[in-house]
C-alpha cells in the first residue's frame, strides 16, 4: 500500500561525484524519498539549505575545506536537521563516525567498497527514511565540554574489586544511542555495579566508541571478553564480531560469555540475547532500554521484569527514535519510563532499593 505521506526530501553532500550519483540512484528507488539536491562540499550545502528545506541530509565525513564533522556541529547548533553520516572503514573514519554520532548525527553508514544488492539498497533507504522521521535536538554543548579522564585508566584484568553477590546494570541502545549513553553513563557511580551494553553499530565503530568512553569516564571501559570477570566500575560493550554477548554468575561473580548467532538474528549483538542471559539472576539486575529503531530488547526486558528485575525505558520526548522503548512499553516490559537525564540517577539509586519493593502495578511514566 502506498503511503499518504509526502516523500521525505534528501540532500546528498559528498565531494565524490561518483558516490553522489550512486546514492541518488539508490535513494530514488524508494518512493518514500525524493532527492531535493546535491552538494559537493559543506559551503554548497549551507547555501542550498538557506533556500531549500530538507528532511534529512546524507553527509560525507571527509571533505575538502570544511569537514563533515565541522559542518554537522554548526548545523546542529543553528538548524537541527536529521543527518546520516557516510564513513570509510579506516580507524580514522571510525573515530570520526563516533564523534559525529555524539554530536547529533542520527546514523552513520559505511561507504560501500564493492558490489551491492537489493538487501543493501533496502537497508540504506530504510535508514535514511527513518532518520528523516526523527526530531534531532539543538546541540547544547560543544565537543570540548565532554568530560575527559584526568587520571590513568584502570588496567584491564588488573584484579580490582570483583562484583560478588551484587547488582549489574544492563543497557540496550541503537539509533541515537551514542549521545544517549554519553548522557547516562557519567551519572553512574564510578565504583558502582558493572555495566554491560549492547549498542547497535559496526564492530570497528564499537572499538572507537569504547576507547572514547574510556578517555571520558573514570570507569574502566572496554569491549567484552570471553569469561572475563566483571569488576565494580567496569563498563563493558558487546563487540560487533558476529557473536552475541551474554552474562552469567560463577563463584559469586559476574562474567561475560559469547553466544553463537544461530539462528541468525536481525541484530548481532542483540539486546534481547543480553537481557535473556540474565533472567535467572533477575533480582540483581537493573535493565534500561534506550533510543533505537525496531524492537530489539523488548522481549528480553519483559522476561527480566517478570523475573524480578528493575526495568527502565527512555521516554518518547527524549528519544531520537522511539522504537525499541515503545515496543517494550507496549507489552508491559517497562516499569518506569523516564526522560534521558533521569535514567542515570534512577539506575544509580536502585543500588539502595530492591526491584521487588519498587515495582509498580503497571507501566509508570514520568
Amino acid at each position: 500500500m502506498m503511503s499518504d505521506k509526502p516523500p521525505r526530501r534528501v540532500l546528498i553532500v559528498d565531494d565524490s561525484r561518483v558516490l553522489r550519483a550512486w546514492l541518488c540512484a539508490v535513494l530514488s528507488s524508494d518512493p518514500r524519498l525524493v532527492i531535493a539536491g546535491e552538494a559537493a562540499d559543506a559551503v554548497a550545502a549551507r547555501d542550498f539549505l538557506r533556500g531549500n528545506p530538507v528532511d534529512v541530509i546524507t553527509l560525507d565525513i571527509e571533505m575538502p575545506g570544511m569537514s563533515g564533522l565541522e559542518f554537522l556541529t554548526r548545523l546542529m547548533r543553528a538548524r537541527p536537521t536529521p543527518v546520516v553520516m557516510m564513513s570509510g572503514l579506516t580507524s580514522a573514519g571510525s573515530d570520526a563516525a563516533v564523534q559525529a554520532l555524539s554530536r547529533g548525527a542520527v546514523d552513520c553508514m559505511v561507504k560501500p567498497t564493492g558490489d551491492y544488492g537489493d538487501e543493501l539498497t533496502s537497508d540504506i533507504c530504510d535508514r535514511v527514511y527513518h532518520a528523516a522521521c526523527t526530531r534531532p535536538a539543538r546541540t547544547k554543548r560543544p565537543e570540548a565540554a565532554v568530560p575527559v579522564r584526568t587520571s590513568a585508566p584502570a588496567v584491564f584484568g588488573a584484579g580490582g574489586r570483583i562484583c560478588r553477590r551484587g547488582s549489574v546494570f544492563l543497557i540496550g541502545a541503537s539509533t541515537g544511542g551514542v549521545a544517549a549513553l554519553e548522557t547516562v553513563l557519567p551519572m553512574l557511580d564510578p565504583a558502582g555495579p558493572p555495566v554491560v551494553i549492547v549498542q547497535h553499530m559496526p564492530g570497528n565503530f564499537l572499538v572507537s566508541f569504547s576507547e572514547r568512553l574510556n578517555r571520558q569516564l573514570p570507569q574502566n571501559v572496554y569491549l567484552a571478553r570471553e569469561n572475563h570477570i566483571l569488576e565494580r566500575g567496569d563498563i563493558v560493550l558487546a563487540p560487533g564480531d558476529g557473536q552475541h554477548t551474554g552474562i552469567y554468575r560463577k563463584n559469586g561473580g559476574w562474567m561475560c560469555r559469547f553466544l553463537p548467532n544461530d539462528p541468525p538474528a536481525l541484530h548481532c549483538p542483540s539486546v534481547d540475547v543480553l537481557f535473556m542471559s540474565a533472567v535467572s539472576e533477575a533480582g540483581n539486575v537493573t535493565a534500561s532500554l534506550l533510543t533505537g529503531l525496531g524492537r530489539d530488547g523488548a522481549n528480553g526486558l519483559l522476561e527480566l521484569s517478570r523475573a524480578g528485575a528493575r526495568t527502565i525505558g527512555q521516554n518518547e520526548g527524549t528519544c531520537v527514535v522511539y522504537g525499541m522503548p515503545r515496543a517494550a512499553y507496549a507489552i508491559g516490559a517497562v516499569q518506569r519510563e523516564l526522560p534521558l537525564d533521569k535514567i542515570g540517577p534512577e539506575m544509580r539509586d536502585t543500588r539502595r532499593r530492591t526491584a521487588r519493593s519498587l515495582r509498580p502495578s503497571g507501566n509508570a511514566r514520568t
